[in-house]
């Protein structure tokens, strides 16, 4: 059997864009963001779509046509929200180290800023005095998938510290900067409601040290389910919590607040898959081998993180005849091997692979072309969105010629 993505077969796919070739299925995104929307009932809630998870402008436009806003974490990701049709109303930056270009450009088209440090804050007022701004807090709470991926607590670099709240507020002061928001995020991968949940709730007890707010925002990293025992999180439950936790918080504040939640790895990232072509066959003393037309340069997770995506044989799916193998990518490094399982290189059972097969990883749609580079000097791959069965190319694949002539200055 042939494995098919919103009803096209990955070999038709594969033999008409070539590969290595991103797929995303846009109605499968679509539903995503339904199952958001319906299961958090707040009225007052902004749903901000993380792009650095993929910020194709094509999936951007599908997200803005759904009414979602953006979160961004770069001038880049302003200007492509922008060019992809949001308004400067619905996109919030929230940049990291920021410069003070990053900072013009966003006052100039009027992005709302949210500012993640004293210092910057202070930079940011000496030059744009009497501003709205939003401010990051650390809630000394951090949770993720890796390391990497954890963003609050004592070692994280993000957000300003609970224990310094009160510098913050005088500092904005200083420079009558009218603090309108305040955020938190502790990271992503998070599959648990009660640690979103408890985030949330630090969050609130220091959002009433504050007067006079409009936004509350919770953050993103609800995760997704990787492994096959993996329990996605209870949408329902989570929605029911957050929506009583922001109520409550109303009536002791005195105050309906607009409620922010910033979710990316959610709303793509298991509408995404990365085809390859096996290439190769070996084996070793202790595995078997499958060689592909990929590496981590077009997903980097499982180098990077020990993440685990499950991989199926696309051109031989549920044949019944399986075998135990690694599968490992096509650049110049022992770490190249995409087959994790708690971080460590481990064989997984795939149907009998054939020269030529499509090897399909599922889950890709997040942080995978976003996070790909031409290491080895290879090029990036194209991109295709599937809605109702009908392919559309998003993304021309990179050729080696391009690249070259990007050197010729």
């Amino acid at each position: 059997m042939i494995y098919k993505i919103n009803n096209i077969p990955v070999t038709d796919l594969a033999k008409e864009f070539g590969t290595p070739l991103y797929v995303y299925d846009a109605n499968k995104i679509e539903e995503n963001i339904d199952n958001l929307r319906k299961n958090i009932s707040y009225k007052k809630i902004s749903i901000k779509y993380a792009c650095k998870a993929n910020s194709n402008l094509h999936i951007l436009k599908l997200i803005k046509e759904k009414g979602l806003g953006l979160d961004t974490v770069s001038y880049g990701e302003v200007a492509l929200g922008l060019k992809a049709g949001f308004l400067p109303k619905d996109i919030i930056f929230t940049g990291d180290n920021t410069t003070e270009e990053e900072f013009e450009f966003c006052v100039k088209n009027n992005v709302i800023i949210n500012i993640g440090s004293i210092f910057q804050l202070d930079l940011f007022g000496k030059k744009y005095p009497n501003k709205y701004i939003m401010i990051r807090v650390n809630p000394d709470v951090g949770t993720g998938h890796h390391d990497h991926c954890i963003t609050g607590g004592a070692s994280s670099k993000f957000g300003i510290y609970i224990d310094q709240i009160e510098e913050a507020k005088k500092v904005a002061k200083k420079h009558n900067l009218r603090i309108k928001g305040i955020h938190s995020h502790i990271g992503s991968g998070i599959l648990d409601t009660d640690i979103f949940i408890e985030a949330m709730q630090i969050i609130l007890k220091e959002s009433k040290k504050f007067d006079n707010l409009d936004i509350i925002d919770i953050g993103g990293g609800i995760g997704i389910p990787y492994y096959e025992h993996d329990k996605p999180i209870d949408l329902k439950v989570l929605g029911e919590k957050i929506t009583k936790s922001i109520e409550e918080f109303n009536k002791e504040y005195g105050k309906e607040v607009e409620l922010f939640i910033e979710p990316g790895r959610y709303i793509v990232g298991n509408a995404g898959y990365l085809l390859a072509e096996v290439v190769n066959k070996k084996k070793t003393p202790l595995f078997n081998f499958i060689g592909i037309n990929t590496g981590f340069n077009h997903l980097i997770r499982p180098m990077a993180y020990g993440s685990h995506h499950r991989i199926i044989n696309g051109s031989n799916y549920n044949s019944g005849k399986t075998g135990f193998y690694l599968v490992a990518g096509n650049l110049c490094e022992s770490g190249d091997i995409f087959t994790k399982i708690n971080g460590e290189k481990e064989p997984y059972k795939i149907d009998e692979p054939n020269y030529k097969d499509i090897m399909v990883i599922l889950d890709a749609g997040a942080y995978g072309y976003s996070m790909a580079s031409n290491y080895n000097f290879r090029e990036r791959p194209a991109e295709v969105m599937i809605k109702d069965g009908i392919i559309r190319l998003i993304r021309k694949r990179e050729t080696l010629e391009e690249m070259i002539r990007g050197m010729e200055i």
